[in-house]
């Protein structure tokens, strides 16, 4: 065992360690949270839309156009967010003036939303264009940051206003990236949005896929257990995916339609880390009547923070992290939870994520929210819950066993 944490330690996590701290997928990580409050405001109005009380639903009838003006309005947008928010964190992370590379990256993104007919496809704005919004904004970002690494740019005396001066300096690589997407869109009806769609579509598919959502959760897992916060290392990766089913959901049950993704943003955080990544809230429960002072007092501090997804504690108290008796349980829980979730999904027994909620909800309420107050996604969380608690259960009293034996020993 010693030589499998060897292993895992020195060998397999480096290399995704290195790439979570990778300029750009940090960019797309912090520049999606732009599109947060679009998302979670957008979701306001679908969770009262649709609160599943005949009366209500009967009240609201004649306000639901209105009320889709705010989902359209919101979840319709995210890839124009995301554009500007991750031209602005890219130009920020190259140490260029973020404006700048937020309003490049937008201008980029809206020339390449233009259809065949020259006319301005508001569609691409919606999740559909978010990969997109990731590569103009990647490309004109990087085009400004040649032309000022190679002062190739336009400078204006000392005593104008920075502001001013800066839009000077993003003068020329301005033009020459509107030159390169509208020589691509109109010139050669280059269209880049299918281009890209074309690209990252076998991605979408895996991660809709029931061997792709369990070999994230994996690797979330396994990171964990080396010490590396799994779930923000993957976040630049996976969050643009998950982000693109949660609004295609969305949009789709606003409209009364089938909803076409299962793992969409909240499968992971609330119905597979059902009190923290591993479920390790059922953990801290069984702390909690410990016969080890130490473990009950840990209990006592993390149970708050489990009941809102904050297990950090207990990965590091316990701990977790590079624990032979704790990383079985920890790895198999969420590739069970995983596994069952998709099924009850994929054969319409409970909903998929359709709204936004924050990923600190607890278990039952969060995804009871999330769905749409699907009551049986709450009974569904309880026994999650319980199948956590019963795998955790012989692994903790084997800790427990030890830990006593230390406490005596010590005392």
């Amino acid at each position: 065992m010693n030589k499998f944490m060897d292993w895992l330690q020195n060998v397999l996590m480096p290399p995704p360690a290195k790439a979570g701290n990778n300029k750009y997928l940090v960019s797309i990580r912090n520049g999606l949270v732009l599109t947060l409050p679009a998302v979670i405001s957008g979701s306001i109005f679908l969770i009262i839309a649709n609160i599943p009380i005949p009366a209500w639903s009967n009240f609201m009838k004649p306000y639901m156009d209105a009320m889709g003006v705010a989902v359209n309005g919101s979840f319709g947008n995210i890839s124009l967010l995301a554009a500007i928010g991750i031209g602005y964190e890219l130009a920020k992370a190259l140490e260029l003036d973020a404006i700048n590379g937020a309003g490049l990256s937008t201008m980029a993104f809206i020339v390449a939303s233009f259809n065949s007919k020259y006319t301005l496809d508001t569609a691409n704005f919606a999740s559909s264009g978010l990969f997109t919004a990731i590569v103009c904004s990647f490309i004109s970002v990087l085009i400004l940051n040649l032309f000022v690494k190679k002062n190739w740019v336009i400078k204006l005396p000392n005593g104008v206003p920075a502001a001013v001066s800066q839009s000077f300096v993003s003068l020329i690589p301005g033009f020459l990236v509107l030159l390169l997407f509208w020589g691509l869109r109109v010139p050669l009806h280059f269209d880049i949005n299918l281009f890209v769609q074309s690209i990252f579509h076998p991605l979408l598919f895996a991660m809709n896929s029931l061997p792709g959502i369990m070999f994230y959760t994996l690797l979330v897992s396994v990171l964990w257990v080396a010490g590396i916060h799994g779930d923000m290392t993957l976040e630049g990766i996976s969050d643009p995916i998950f982000l693109q089913f949660l609004t295609a959901n969305g949009i789709a049950y606003a409209h009364h339609q089938a909803i076409p993704y299962l793992t969409s943003s909240g499968f992971s955080s609330l119905f597979v880390n059902v009190g923290g990544t591993g479920a390790t809230m059922m953990l801290v429960f069984w702390m909690l009547s410990s016969k080890s002072k130490a473990y009950r007092e840990l209990g006592k501090v993390a149970f708050p923070g489990a009941l809102f997804e904050i297990n950090e504690p207990v990965i590091f108290g316990f701990p977790i992290v590079m624990n032979p008796i704790t990383l079985i349980p920890f790895i198999v829980i969420p590739q069970i939870l995983t596994v069952l979730t998709y099924i009850l999904m994929s054969v319409h027994l409970v909903r998929p994520a359709v709204m936004m909620v924050p990923w600190t909800m607890p278990p039952i309420i969060g995804p009871l929210m999330a769905t749409g107050w699907d009551w049986r996604v709450g009974v569904w969380s309880a026994i999650e819950l319980v199948i956590a608690g019963a795998i955790y259960y012989p692994f903790f009293k084997v800790a427990e066993k030890q830990m006593v034996a230390q406490e005596a020993s010590e005392a």
